[in-house]
């Protein structure tokens, strides 16, 4: 992608996928934030745009190789967004050459490297366990919400609240994650997963996204939901494979932060035509 101008008609932007969790990726360095709620909603129109998950738009920063910011499909803005951040990552690491970047969000900053194999790993930073960090309606232990089913309160820079439960797949997600997204517990709407053991170190996860619904893969809920399984003693340790509908992803939290390993895909580039 190349940097826009203030003279241009339309907007390039690039689109790819992290096992399925799709983004459109606008590069805004040299040119200033160009992205709102309205282009937001516009472009992520599976109908009458490109469609996605979310949209995330690369800025200059004084301290970093890059900053994001990042947009739901419903034209919200996201804290972070693991897969997009780990696709932009690829693309930059491919397109100078680098084997490491930092990166500045609102999540705060956060380091990339190549994996090998065409892998790449994003350290998302430590996780926020306390209730007004998350954040919730009012104080209470984050392990065990007030909900029936128990589920995990956790934050990645955005809320999650993780399910633990016997067979994932069985799950209506399309029925059950509006009512969750929108618990009053959370005042800021939250992501929803719903988790099964597969192993001591294996889990299986389904996500309803807060803004976008139900997604093929999501790495701030898969961080969130090995978080949520290493507190409640689900697991062997502190890492764990995350089998998602679009793929899998290798979680590893670690003394520095909630690292996320995983493939990345570029799909396509176009333009968006202002109006």
């Amino acid at each position: 992608m190349r940097p826009m101008n203030t003279r241009e008609t339309h907007i390039p932007f690039m689109k790819m996928h992290g096992l399925g969790n799709d983004f459109v990726i606008i590069d805004s360095r040299g040119a200033g934030g160009r992205v709102d709620s309205a282009l937001a909603r516009a472009m992520g129109d599976r109908h009458r745009g490109v469609g996605f998950d979310q949209l995330a738009e690369l800025t200059d920063s004084p301290t970093a190789d890059l900053h994001l910011r990042f947009w739901n499909s419903d034209g919200s803005t996201a804290g972070a967004c693991g897969n997009a951040t780990r696709c932009i990552a690829r693309h930059i690491l491919v397109q100078t050459g680098k084997t490491s970047l930092h990166i500045t969000t609102e999540r705060g900053d956060l380091f990339a490297h190549d994996a090998g194999e065409g892998l790449t790993s994003v350290n998302m930073g430590a996780p926020l366990l306390n209730w007004d960090e998350i954040p919730l309606a009012e104080a209470m232990d984050t392990l065990a919400l007030p909900i029936e089913g128990a589920p995990t309160a956790t934050s990645m820079g955005n809320p999650h609240c993780t399910f633990f439960v016997e067979d994932a797949e069985a799950v209506a997600v399309t029925d059950l994650g509006p009512v969750y997204e929108h618990h009053p517990l959370f005042p800021a709407r939250t992501n929803v997963q719903w988790a099964s053991l597969v192993g001591p170190d294996h889990i299986r996860m389904r996500v309803w996204e807060r803004g976008a619904g139900l997604t093929e893969a999501s790495g701030t809920s898969s961080c969130a939901t090995v978080v949520a399984a290493a507190r409640r003693g689900l697991l062997s340790g502190r890492k764990a494979r995350v089998d998602l509908d679009g793929g899998t992803l290798f979680i590893d939290w670690r003394d520095d932060g909630v690292w996320m390993t995983g493939p990345t895909a570029h799909v396509f580039d176009g333009q968006w035509r202002l109006t």
